[in-house]
């Protein structure tokens, strides 16, 4: 096929083009910047020059495309705090590869989250998003592009073989720089790796190329409307997690307090205190996939992540 990919040289993008490439497809990664275009050629792809906000260029591209996988989120606009227009540029997107794919059987796989989709209880694929109006706001943001992806799984009903790959909120390996590298960088600034409450909740994670080959999959096999869930650990306590970075940052492990999340993990707060296991058994079956990579745990003793400090930005 040849497959158009926004974000093709972000963290999930760049491992995502050689597994593409190694399978014989051919690849047109959207580039934002000199330096992005200047990687995807330098992996073999072809280079389309753009961003999300234009809209022509990205429907002339998916009419072009034998397939669409979209990874490209504003996260540096969600977390400066308008998570709101992040999801709108998103849906725009969405919305636009609709239009170019409608009626042709063409495959369209986005991107999503499962962070907060069955609080307190394992979810899988068959769970669907539920708005909730007490949401602090960052969770009402990440509601947000969760509803995106429904809307995305809905265009089904128009003639795309659509499919939405809900991730793990840790998409873990050497250089990422997203929500564990975070929790690293609190532990080494305070001095202490802290977890909230007893450490008990349960946060769910994948490796970054064992997602990669997901989009794979789901590009080439998943059915028309399909809810695919990129989780390979259901859900390590956070507790363990913060054990791991405490004996390799030599700090002492710590439980955070309710009342002082908030100080202490900052702008995560919110996210770490959530119980988010999720389960991918219903996509192993539906597309073959089979997570090989290391789990997060031994991926932590690897070291990679205590080289430096490092802040989010996956």
């Amino acid at each position: 096929m040849r497959v158009f990919i926004t974000g093709a040289s972000g963290w999930i993008g760049s491992a995502l083009v050689p597994e593409l490439l190694g399978a014989g497809h051919q690849v047109v990664g959207l580039a934002r910047s000199d330096e992005s275009a200047a990687a995807l050629a330098a992996s073999g792809a072809e280079v389309h020059r753009g961003t999300l906000d234009d809209l022509d260029g990205l429907r002339a591209a998916a009419a072009a495309s034998d397939g669409v996988i979209h990874l490209a989120f504003k996260h540096d606009l969600a977390f400066s705090g308008d998570f709101p227009a992040a999801a709108a540029a998103d849906r725009r997107a969405i919305d636009v590869f609709g239009d170019a794919l409608a009626d042709s059987d063409r495959p369209l796989v986005i991107a999503s989250g499962v962070l907060g989709l069955a609080p307190g209880r394992v979810a899988t694929e068959a769970d669907g998003h539920v708005f909730d109006p007490d949401a602090p706001p960052l969770m009402r943001g990440v509601e947000t592009r969760m509803a995106n992806a429904q809307a995305a799984v809905g265009l089904a009903s128009r003639g795309v073989r659509s499919s939405a790959v809900r991730l793990a909120p840790t998409v873990h390996g050497d250089g990422d720089h997203g929500f564990l590298a975070t929790l690293v960088g609190i532990a080494r600034d305070k001095g202490v790796s802290g977890y909230p409450g007893d450490g008990s909740n349960r946060w769910p994670a994948v490796h970054r190329l064992d997602a990669a080959r997901l989009f794979r999959l789901a590009l080439e096999k998943a059915p028309a409307g399909s809810t695919l869930h990129g989780v390979a650990d259901e859900g390590v306590p956070v507790r363990a997690i913060a054990e791991v970075i405490g004996r390799h940052l030599d700090v002492p492990v710590a439980a955070v307090p309710a009342e002082d999340a908030g100080a202490h993990f900052t702008w995560l707060a919110p996210l770490i205190g959530a119980d988010s296991p999720v389960s991918s058994e219903l996509t192993r079956g539906l597309v073959g996939w089979e997570p090989t990579q290391p789990g997060l745990i031994h991926d932590l003793d690897l070291g990679h992540y205590f080289r430096s400090v490092c802040s989010a930005d996956q």
